[in-house]
């Protein structure tokens, strides 16, 4: 029987167990839920290296109960160099995923931190930042175990890594690829972290840190210059929501896919599915998302460059249009080519009921794959997925934000429930949202049954190309015979896969007691007090 936990005092979820701790630790602390989510979000950058960097990207939704959800965005855009002239006189026709020429935007995460933070000090917050990121780097310089995913995802990625500028003086042990439960150390991260915790998040685009990671840019030949870390700022857009008959959800503005999570739901909702499960679920879902991802497709991009703003999709009235074009017992066909991914979510809410729910991102797995000698930070490569021709906001171009497959969630039940939630998985962070929330907010599924069930994916994540509707092993047999006989182009994968997404979720009830629930498909933990 599955277990969910429960606290009542302050409660963290996160893929890896180490960077749990590291929140709880804040939370007993004193500090509040953001503070615990930087925290983690250090953590993770050392511990869960494959996965995420603080040379990435990252985004945020906070709140505190009763008032509107606050969105913080820490995204880089294209640099000035950027151009498709650029690549095509290199001889290229699309840009590079690994190596010097992917590393063509600015890492946006850490300012997302620096203004963050400072709404966490308006929720009267006082840690220090080198308070949270203290346990990130004791574990860069002390060491950490290797996780079976880093060991598998290093191995399996390595003629990929092999030739990226400080990748294997970093990321071998011993010049041999790592395996799991060995332990490596970052000591050049952990000095990077220890700096920005002491100097400010500032550091990183306008201070001796900066000077130093543009220094390694021009060693590597990547285009990026100490310029364009020093044009880059955070924002603050505001928030997407969509009503449902139960709750509000609220997700984030472009350049993410948020609308297309919360376009699913609201579409599924309309649907009036009863029970979950069954073939009406999953294939109400599944089609929810098709319809979710063609509207993403036209339109999403550089949010300064877009045409058509995506809340309007989020309407009753579009909704209710385009929920017709559901066939409840037939499946579209779908030759839909998708984006891979690779991203951490967490997420925490605190004492006193304030919440953050946040995702970090190099794009794919070791991002590029560059690692800045310097410091040690390994660089995204979230610019890849710029196009060199045609027209549209995905159009590379200095200046403009790439599409991101990044989205934290939250939700406001009527009855004073409040809810984080997400996951990583490029493709699947819709998919996995419209599992998790339909079985636990509609269907009233407990949290961990709600995220430990199996879990489909329609596309490829993870750099696979295929484009079928993967199901997890454990779903039914007759569920499955069904929906192929629906149309659905099935490939059934293992009962529990990472393909899948490591997915979170965190509920505080009215009463101020807090449930968590983490995935068995990552390395991490709920922890609360």
């Amino acid at each position: 029987m599955l277990h969910t936990p429960r606290s009542r005092r302050g409660m963290v979820t996160a893929p890896h167990h180490l960077a749990s701790q590291a929140g709880l630790a804040v939370l007993r602390e004193g500090g509040n839920a953001i503070e615990a989510t930087v925290a983690m979000a250090a953590a993770l950058a050392v511990v869960y290296p494959h996965m995420t960097s603080i040379g990435g990207d990252g985004f945020w939704l906070v709140a505190q109960p009763g008032q509107a959800p606050e969105a913080v965005e820490g995204c880089g855009a294209a640099v000035a160099a950027a151009s498709p002239a650029l690549y095509k006189a290199q001889g290229l026709a699309s840009i590079p995923w690994r190596g010097p020429l992917a590393a063509n935007t600015v890492a946006g995460t850490i300012s997302g931190w620096g203004e963050v933070l400072r709404i966490a000090a308006d929720w009267g917050g006082r840690l220090p930042l080198a308070r949270l990121v203290e346990e990130a780097a004791w574990h860069a310089e002390h060491g950490f175990a290797v996780t079976l995913s880093q060991a598998e995802l290093t191995e399996a990625k390595w003629p990929e890594l092999k030739d990226a500028p400080g990748f294997k003086e970093v990321f071998l042990i011993d010049g041999r690829l790592p395996r799991e439960g060995q332990i490596m150390k970052l000591p050049a991260l952990g000095a990077a972290l220890r700096r920005i915790g002491q100097a400010g998040t500032d550091d990183f685009y306008r201070g001796e840190l900066a000077r130093s990671m543009a220094a390694d840019h021009a060693r590597f030949g990547t285009p990026l210059t100490a310029g364009d870390l020093a044009a880059h700022q955070a924002r603050r857009p505001a928030a997407l929501s969509v009503e449902l008959g139960e709750a509000t959800l609220y997700n984030f503005a472009p350049p993410t896919q948020g609308f297309a999570s919360l376009m699913i739901l609201g579409l599924f909702d309309r649907l009036g599915v009863r029970e979950a499960e069954g073939f009406e679920h999953i294939h109400g879902l599944v089609e929810a998302t098709k319809q979710a991802f063609l509207v993403r497709d036209r339109i999403l991009g550089d949010p300064d460059s877009m045409t058509e703003q995506p809340q309007r999709y989020l309407e009753p009235a579009a909704l209710d249009a385009l929920v017709q074009r559901i066939n409840r017992e037939q499946a579209l066909p779908w030759p839909y080519p998708a984006n891979p991914g690779d991203t951490v979510w967490m997420g925490a809410i605190d004492g006193e009921g304030r919440q953050a729910s946040f995702i970090q991102s190099i794009y794919f797995e070791f991002g590029s794959g560059c690692v800045l000698p310097e410091s040690g930070i390994v660089w995204q490569n979230r610019g890849s997925s710029f196009m060199l021709d045609g027209q549209g906001p995905r159009l590379l171009a200095p200046g403009r934000r790439p599409f991101h497959t990044l989205n934290p969630a939250l939700a406001r039940f009527k009855d004073g429930r409040d809810m984080v939630y997400g996951t990583m998985g490029g493709e699947g962070q819709p998919q996995t949202q419209s599992a998790l929330f339909s079985r636990y907010g509609l269907f009233g599924q407990p949290l961990q049954q709600a995220v430990t069930a199996p879990r489909w994916l329609l596309g490829k994540t993870w750099g696979e190309n295929s484009i079928t509707l993967k199901l997890e092993g454990r779903f039914d047999p007759d569920l499955v015979a069904r929906l192929r006989r629906a149309g659905h182009d099935i490939e059934l994968l293992a009962d529990f896969t990472a393909t899948m997404g490591h997915a979170g979720a965190i509920v505080r009830h009215p009463d101020g007691s807090l449930e968590g629930a983490t995935d068995p498909r990552s390395d991490g933990a709920v922890a609360g007090f």
